[in-house]
């Protein structure tokens, strides 16, 4: 099988790199920088083993990439759509962006391959590509990855959904996913694109209804993280469900499937409140960090705040919808004086030119008087607090997730501030 993955960001990068160990794969991607430093063996960001991976896959000669269409379609019996969609400030997504990409390739596809869609793109999507282009069969497999675990949720998803209108391709469609999942769950196209709307909604609304829970919970006396286990053992909810009080959603994933089922409900005149309220309530919470220190510190003015973190996750190296960066330039904005260190960031954009990178996590809280952890890197829990609480000028610490919770417990002096627990 031949398959060509169009748009090489994280999703692109690996999904390629994944299949490359069972495929012949080409990598397609108008940005040439991009491809040339993939052709390298580099990936465009960081996720842990992915650039080892396509290495792998280029020394095998089952994996290249190219700017050029022609060459990359002229033999593919799959094309896989995998461009991140961009989403504005707004969580708006740039749908005609990828759909520009995708028909730029198209003029080079051979009539009858299949296209599978797994960028992240408004239901009814495929019946539109198929209406345009008759000539192609098109599926879609709305797309699972989480950075920092990219590579493993690729290889062994607990299923694969799919979606489709031709029976006639299923064969291809097991023989693509065989060597990842044993459970693929077939359906129709606007089904599986739907899915991955509700799904992400779903995930949104849990986040954002145990926060509002731990913020009642911070005025009652109540612990949010021993309500959050209560409703865990009711088996109607179960062990796994998404609550987990703490900070807010970001980074743009979730609320993009928000924003799009909000404006899929204007545009068909349904009078729909709750799906809308899920980001209103999420916005607000994304303030939590900055009210505490507020109410902590009061004036920040003069203040010197470490935050610890700045990436969007752990595992990974991008700033982009991070809430470490927007609460920088809150306190900025407000003031305060801070200072940053993670483990994956040695320079900062130009809006955080007034931030101090510090080369450490000593440095950073040197002299502090309050420290923000941001992105829950493992290397933090590593410290040696007690050697470094002492050098703050006041000991608190905003941790929203409690992730630092056992190693601070026990030091003297600590104020340790979290969603959900009273002060």
């Amino acid at each position: 099988m031949n398959i060509t993955v169009l748009g090489l960001w994280h999703l692109g990068c690996v999904t390629a790199a994944c299949c490359a160990k069972h495929f012949r794969v080409t990598g397609l991607d108008f940005d040439a920088a991009n491809v040339a430093k993939l052709n390298q063996g580099r990936a465009p960001l960081f996720e842990p083993g992915l650039d080892e991976l396509i290495a792998a896959g280029i020394a095998a000669k089952n994996l290249s990439f190219t700017t050029e269409p022609k060459t990359a379609c002229a033999a593919a019996d799959v094309l896989w759509l995998c461009y991140d969609t961009p989403v504005d400030d707004q969580d708006v997504s740039d749908v005609e962006f990828v759909l520009e990409k995708l028909r730029r390739a198209l003029a080079h596809l051979p009539a009858g391959a299949l296209v599978l869609v797994s960028s992240q793109l408004p239901v009814g999507t495929c019946r539109a590509l198929e209406k345009e282009f008759p000539q192609f069969h098109f599926a879609c497999s709305p797309e699972n990855l989480r950075l920092g675990k990219a590579i493993e949720a690729f290889e062994k998803p607990a299923r694969v959904v799919i979606g489709t209108r031709d029976d006639a391709k299923k064969p291809l469609l097991e023989e693509l996913f065989a060597p990842f999942a044993t459970s693929l769950l077939f359906m129709r196209t606007e089904s599986a694109e739907m899915v991955k709307h509700a799904l992400n909604s779903f995930l949104a609304l849990s986040i954002t209804f145990i926060n509002e829970v731990a913020r009642l919970c911070e005025h009652t006396g109540a612990d949010a993280a021993e309500v959050a286990a209560g409703l865990k053992s009711e088996p109607r909810i179960g062990p796994h469900a998404y609550l987990g009080p703490g900070g807010p959603f970001a980074g743009g994933t979730l609320a993009r499937d928000v924003v799009v089922l909000t404006q899929l409900a204007r545009a068909r005149g349904e009078d729909v409140s709750l799906i809308p309220a899920i980001k209103q309530s999420n916005d607000g919470h994304r303030g939590w960090a900055f009210r505490r220190l507020q109410a902590r510190l009061d004036e920040l003015r003069g203040k010197s705040v470490a935050v610890l973190g700045l990436t969007y996750t752990a595992n990974t190296d991008t700033l982009r919808r991070s809430a470490a960066v927007e609460l920088c330039q809150k306190l900025l904005a407000a003031g305060a004086k801070v200072s940053a260190f993670d483990p994956a960031v040695k320079h900062l954009p130009t809006e955080l030119s007034a931030v101090s990178l510090a080369p450490d996590v000593v440095e950073a809280l040197k002299n502090a008087d309050a420290a923000v952890v941001c992105t829950e890197w493992p290397q933090f829990r590593g410290a040696n607090w007690p050697a470094i609480v002492p050098s703050m000028r006041q000991r608190v610490f905003v941790d929203a997730n409690r992730f630092l919770e056992k190693e601070l417990k026990n030091l003297p002096g600590v104020e340790h501030l979290s969603v959900g627990r009273a002060a």
